[in-house]
C-alpha cells in the first residue's frame, strides 16, 4: 500500500498535514484517459488519476479541470499525476501538494 505525505514544498504554510494519504493501492488509470475534454472538443494540458476509483481528468490548468469536478461529485480526496516521470500527488481535501514515502 503506498502512503502519500506532505511535501515540505506543498504549496501550503508549515505544519499542513494530510489525513488521507495512507490509504491507497493506487488502482490502474482509466484506458480512456481525456475522453471528457475529448468529447468536448477541448485539450488538457495535464491528466490525473484518481487514487480512490482510477478516474482520469485534466488538471485545472485545463479548460475543463475534470480532476477537480471528480472530487467534487464524488468525493474522492486523492489524484496523482499522470504524466511519465511524475511521482507527486494532490489531495483535494486538505489542499496540500503530496510526495510518496
Amino acid at each position: 500500500m503506498a502512503t502519500w505525505v506532505p511535501r515540505t514544498d506543498g504549496g501550503r504554510p508549515e505544519g499542513r498535514c494530510c489525513a488521507h494519504g495512507d490509504q491507497y493501492d493506487p488502482p490502474p488509470a482509466a484506458a480512456d484517459g481525456g475522453h471528457e475534454c475529448m468529447a468536448a472538443g477541448q485539450r488538457w494540458v495535464h491528466l490525473l488519476v484518481c487514487l480512490t476509483c482510477g478516474h482520469l481528468g485534466c488538471c485545472d490548468s485545463s479548460p475543463g479541470a475534470h480532476a477537480t469536478s471528480h472530487y467534487e461529485e464524488s468525493g474522492h480526496p486523492v489524484a496523482k499525476s499522470a504524466e511519465p516521470g511524475e511521482e507527486w500527488a494532490w489531495c483535494y481535501a486538505d489542499e496540500v501538494y503530496l510526495r510518496q514515502r
